[in-house]
């Protein structure tokens, strides 16, 4: 089942994530799904459910892996969650449907579950609700889920004005503070830097949809959902042949990454082997390629500078011609600085903080032959951060953007591809094989 809201801010992650601890906790293998290219909730989804939290994403990937995608994660699982973003029929700007929660309920012919913000309202909601369940007859609606309900008496008008618009409420969850999810320049708090906190939001985000929903209703519904006709998306094997080590930057500075970027190297021969730049003042024993993903570096600056043996192991294997890709924090962390604060070097750039939100999805085309693609490549990716680096550009470009603005982007020299665009690799599987082909020949 998806769950849906008219708009951001309404209460989607409380109930979603909620609901797939509720059915974690009664033993079910429950797998856990995010419309969109946010890194965040998905954190939060795998400590609901144990399994790993996959993005579902319409622009980056194609309508076309939606429902493969789905299905490879989903596999073996008793209940699949879909949590949707922004409003139910917000997708990319000027694109229509496309990379919407409509667009993937409609691919995953899945029923909808519409989380609703229900204060200061009464029978206003089931004019709200009828227009959502009537908007595009292609969705089906399967129920409402009332959060921030101030009352006894709030919850019985709201349940009396949708009854007559047709439309079962399945869960009313009342108003609550003491669910800790903080927020900061670029949204929640990723879970990984708040572990114990985190477990914490997660069982009281459960223990809130366990009172006030039903469960039973709920998994009744998830039960229609449509067959699927795909196969499961697999990542494409290798020949056989060495195996290389590929380091995968992780820990609290750098926790943005899709699952199936490390499928994609493992097929693809590498054996993925993480660390954490905070903490490792060594790379991995053996590394022939590095992948630093996105997070958020600017938090950890100091940190990250003061780990000087691992800056220069970094430096070192990237100017040794080792293939390196690095995306948004990635690429920080490779500038020369990043607020005053000295970082690898690789880069002759410098970053620091913007008061500026860059954010939104990108039309690029790789500007040369780099190790992630051959020149002439169309990759769509995601750009979201609140930094700068300047120049915003090397003399050997990592993208042409070409939508929703025309400029060069990034930076690509010796085995370094760089950029603020995260790319999901899914959609140019070529992508992991190339990088790992690479390490063998570097």
């Amino acid at each position: 089942m998806v769950i849906a809201a008219p708009s951001s801010g309404s209460g989607k992650t409380t109930v979603a994530t909620g609901l797939m601890a509720a059915f974690a906790e009664r033993g079910m293998a429950v797998s856990p799904h995010k419309v969109g290219p946010d890194y965040i909730d998905p954190g939060y989804h795998a400590l609901a459910t144990g399994r790993a939290g996959r993005n579902l994403d319409a622009y980056l990937c194609g309508p076309e892996l939606i429902a493969p995608l789905f299905l490879h994660g989903a596999r073996g699982c008793d209940l699949a969650v879909v949590e949707g973003v922004m409003g139910m029929f917000d997708g990319a700007a000027g694109e229509g449907e496309l990379a919407s929660t409509a667009q993937v309920a409609k691919l995953l012919r899945a029923p909808v579950v519409l989380v609703v913000d229900a204060s200061s309202q009464s029978r206003s909601v089931a004019a709200l609700v009828h227009g959502f369940a009537s908007w595009d007859p292609g969705v089906r609606i399967g129920g409402v889920i009332l959060n921030k309900v101030a009352s006894d008496r709030h919850e019985a008008l709201l349940r009396e004005a949708l009854e007559a618009a047709g439309v079962p409420v399945l869960g009313a969850l009342r108003r609550a503070s003491r669910i800790g999810t903080p927020s900061r320049h670029l949204g929640l708090v990723p879970a990984a830097e708040r572990r114990a906190e985190a477990v914490e939001a997660v069982a009281a985000m459960a223990a809130q949809v366990r009172e006030g929903c039903d469960l039973e209703a709920l998994l009744g519904l998830a039960k229609s959902a449509g067959t699927l006709p795909d196969e499961p998306w697999e990542p494409p094997a290798a020949a056989t042949g060495a195996r290389e080590v590929v380091a995968v930057a992780g820990g609290a500075a750098f926790t943005f990454s899709y699952a199936e970027h490390t499928e994609l190297l493992t097929a693809a021969g590498a054996d993925v082997v993480p660390f954490d730049p905070l903490r490792d003042e060594q790379l991995p024993e053996g590394t022939r390629g590095l992948v630093i993903g996105g997070g958020f570096p600017e938090v950890y600056a100091a940190e990250l500078s003061a780990n000087e043996p691992l800056r220069k192991a970094v430096a070192d294997l990237a100017l040794g011609g080792a293939p390196v890709a690095a995306e948004c924090a990635g690429l920080l962390y490779l500038c020369r600085e990043l607020d005053g604060q000295p970082m690898c070097g690789v880069l002759d750039a410098r970053a620091r903080m913007s008061e500026r939100l860059t954010l939104g999805y990108r039309d690029a085309v790789a500007v040369g032959d780099n190790v992630l693609a051959p020149a002439g490549t169309r990759m769509r990716g995601h750009e979201f951060h609140r930094t700068v680096v300047e120049p915003g550009a090397g003399a050997a470009p990592a993208w042409g953007v070409r939508a929703p603005d025309r400029r060069v982007e990034g930076f690509v020299q010796q085995g370094v591809h760089a950029s603020y665009l995260h790319t999901h690799w899914a959609a140019v599987p070529g992508a992991a094989h190339r990088f790992v082909e690479r390490c063998r020949t570097s």
